[in-house]
């Protein structure tokens, strides 16, 4: 990465304020998956090692720009101190009067949570005068939210008002992921997924050329089947497409990148539970039938893709974002837990894309079997097709030698 990180800059005994990525579930009050707390951990570490005060932001969920008791972060906090062996204090607000003496009582070597900066409108507007706020609470600034890549207060914003630099997750996400797209072990075979083939266009548009092969998944590969003169009974698709998925089509053919659908699936006469489950082959989808899953027999297309490259050596790599099927229902994820199978046995470079994905693979206990696991989904496919991120733009650059 050519930004600056915190290796990079004098951090001992500054105090820094660091925006993370601690969006994480909570039911009941109760944090139910820890992973990106935990994946904050390296960071952390090195400012502690550097004696710094560690000032905290984040956004938890949707809270539409106002303080909502089931948004706050403080059992977040409660969850971090568990989960890094160190105690997290918690204030109410991430700005005003409460947020200022917190951070002014704050000690070398403590760490401070802010309440969610989505209780503030002028959050998501990326408000300067918001930004400048959090930043009279720093010195320095790190941005180690992979996932909350785009551009707010408190993530690019802030960046015009202290020196800016990356946090080691951040670093590690984008030199893996561009990495393993710029420089990959061929073939290179990615399976996207995703609701609407309109909301990925660019990124599928950049992303196609630069792969050997793209299983699609989900309701973007109904999409295509349905512009393709498949009968998709029920399934979820967007059926006023027809203009992307050629253009789509068109750009695989030139750039001579296998566009793959399923060629049998899993329909059900229900999207939340398995009603008539039952495999079929795409062309065969009834016209009160959902498709609900990609057959498990999809993870051998991968293999094929893979073994069958013309100049196959042994290596490969394989980026994945967008489970097969519904997995919220139990007897709706075969496929992706084939797939999942399938891409480790493989033996690739794997990267998962984060998001739903990265959910699946962590509740399948699989985290440890593949290369890396993003904490973001639409970063990383930002990454993957070539784009950048303006909050990693907004870093200061690497001094040259």
């Amino acid at each position: 990465m050519n930004k600056q990180t915190i290796r990079d800059i004098d951090v001992q005994n500054k105090t820094i304020f660091a925006r993370l990525d601690w969006n994480v579930p909570v039911e009941n009050g109760a944090v139910t998956d820890a992973f990106r707390i935990e994946a904050t951990r390296s960071t952390l570490e090195y400012l502690w090692s550097k004696n710094c005060k560690i000032v905290i932001a984040s956004h938890l969920g949707r809270p539409d720009g106002k303080p909502d008791p089931k948004f706050s972060l403080e059992p977040v906090a409660q969850k971090a101190a568990e989960v890094l062996g160190r105690p997290v204090k918690f204030v109410s607000d991430c700005v005003g009067p409460e947020a200022e003496a917190a951070v002014a009582a704050l000690q070398l070597g403590g760490m401070l949570c802010l309440e969610n900066v989505r209780f503030h409108r002028e959050e998501e507007a990326n408000d300067p005068a918001f930004a400048k706020q959090l930043a009279a609470f720093g010195d320095i600034f790190v941005y180690d939210a992979f996932a909350s890549y785009r551009p707010h207060a408190s993530t690019e914003g802030i960046s015009h008002y202290l020196p800016a630099v990356a946090g080691l997750l951040v670093e590690r996400e984008v030199d893996t992921i561009t990495g393993a797209v710029e420089h990959p072990n061929r073939p290179l075979v990615a399976v996207i997924g995703g609701a609407k083939v309109s909301t990925k266009l660019e990124i599928l548009t950049n992303l196609i050329p630069k792969v050997d092969a793209m299983l699609l998944t989900g309701p973007i590969a109904n999409t295509f089947a349905l512009v393709q003169g498949t009968n998709i009974g029920l399934s979820v698709a967007e059926r006023d497409a027809e203009a992307d998925v050629k253009k789509l089509l068109a750009i695989a053919e030139s750039e001579n990148t296998h566009l793959v659908l399923p060629a049998d699936v899993m329909v059900s006469e229900s999207l939340t539970e398995a009603k008539n489950l039952h495999q079929t082959p795409l062309a065969g989808v009834g016209a009160k039938e959902y498709i609900v899953d990609a057959a498990p027999n999809y993870g051998a297309r991968l293999k094929s893709e893979i073994y069958d490259f013309l100049d196959f050596d042994g290596k490969s790599t394989v980026i994945w974002n967008g489970p097969l099927g519904i997995t919220e229902v139990k007897e709706f994820r075969a496929g992706s837990r084939a797939m999942a199978d399938a891409i480790i046995a493989s033996k690739a470079v794997s990267i998962i894309g984060g998001g739903d994905t990265a959910d699946f693979i962590d509740g399948e206990g699989l985290h440890d079997q593949f290369t890396w696991v993003s904490t973001g989904g639409g970063a990383s496919l930002e990454l993957m097709s070539g784009k950048g991120l303006a909050c990693v733009d907004a870093l200061l650059d690497k001094q040259l030698a």
